[in-house]
């Protein structure tokens, strides 16, 4: 007599039928109801499938907790894991975040750094949910007519990508796979094509031209990246004017560089204008990065997360492990996780 035991794939665990194929029902757990209604779809129009898939959605809404996603910091005898970049991306609910102001530039960041350098490494599921991101980046952009520049880069390096890696006309890998990412590049192509800035009404007053120089100088000084400045300077000759004052290039290097660092530059470059002494410690140091919002590691629990929506953490849990931490300062409990170091958690 056979012996029926469960699936041996995955014991235990439920799955949810979704966009982009079976998904853990504990990872859509982690995403918000607007992720789930982008990922769960009904596979045809029978009236059956419908009710269970609705039934599905309100039985996981239910159970929705905080986006937070766990990690293997070391591995050892007693602990043995690996983090998958596609499953952290779901459980953080990135592709909802794109339409938060606050982490927008972060998940851009982290976006370019994937396409410029490890693309061609990651998984055909990752490469799913890199190219649902970069949908949902158009989208917003497109909404709010912003950062349209940075649309453009990744657009271009993503082109660049799929063209490399193509080989006698045909692109490496599963051919089913390249051909939902190039639908998905049509999209994303045709969302940018689309973007139309508004421009504003040429009788409103005050119009740029009637502001004082003052008030201009304070825009560009308002402004951490090189790039925005350089490309004010070809809107107008007045900000063409201000972009070549010493006070702009300044205060932009003392924005990104400590007083020692741009001491050490200057001694090392005398007689140099502070904007080659920015570019050359740009060159050497890099620029800093600050977000509104970043990801979170929880030193009690190893849990990746967002500081606004917080975490079920061990310490709020178990009375015990809260009076270890009655004289531990809180705030030095969580670390900071730039888009950089959040790649190394995966070996990217």
């Amino acid at each position: 007599m056979p012996f029926i035991s469960k699936d041996w794939r995955s014991p235990g665990e439920e799955w949810v039928k979704t966009v982009e194929g079976w998904e853990k029902k504990k990872i859509l757990e982690c995403a918000n109801n607007k992720t789930l209604s982008l990922l769960i779809r009904t596979e045809n129009n029978d009236d059956k499938c419908d009710k269970e898939t609705e039934k599905e959605k309100e039985k996981t809404n239910e159970h929705a907790v905080q986006p937070h996603c766990h990690i293997t910091l070391k591995c050892t005898r007693e602990i043995a894991g690996f983090n998958g970049l596609s499953d952290a991306l779901k459980r953080l609910d990135f592709l909802s975040a794109v339409h938060d102001y606050r982490r927008f530039n972060y998940i851009v960041r982290l976006l370019d750094l994937l396409v410029s350098h490890t693309m061609g490494g990651l998984s055909g599921c990752a490469q799913r949910v890199l190219f649902n991101m970069l949908e949902e980046v158009a989208l917003e952009v497109a909404l709010s007519q912003q950062q349209t520049g940075k649309l453009r880069r990744l657009i271009e390096r993503v082109r660049a990508f799929s063209a490399a890696c193509c080989w006698g006309g045909r692109p490496l890998g599963s051919v089913i796979l390249w051909e939902k990412h190039k639908a998905a590049l049509d999209r994303i192509l045709h969302i940018a094509s689309s973007i139309t800035i508004t421009q504003p009404d040429e009788g409103q007053q005050p119009q740029w031209s009637d502001l004082p120089a003052e008030c201009r100088r304070e825009v560009l000084l308002r402004l951490s990246d090189p790039r925005d400045i350089e490309a004010s300077s070809e809107a107008c000759e007045h900000l063409a004017l201000l972009a070549q004052e010493q006070r702009i290039w300044r205060e932009l290097a003392q924005y990104h560089f400590t007083a020692q660092q741009i001491s050490t530059t200057i001694l090392n470059n005398p007689g140099k204008d502070w904007k080659t002494i920015f570019t050359i410690a740009r060159r050497n140091l890099g620029l800093r990065e600050e977000y509104a919002e970043m990801i979170q590691l929880c030193r009690n629990c190893r849990c990746l997360f967002w500081l606004s929506l917080g975490h079920p953490c061990i310490a709020d849990q178990d009375p015990a492990f809260q009076e270890k931490l009655a004289n531990v300062d809180q705030d030095s409990l969580y670390v900071p996780i730039p888009p950089q170091t959040f790649l190394k958690f995966f070996s990217l």
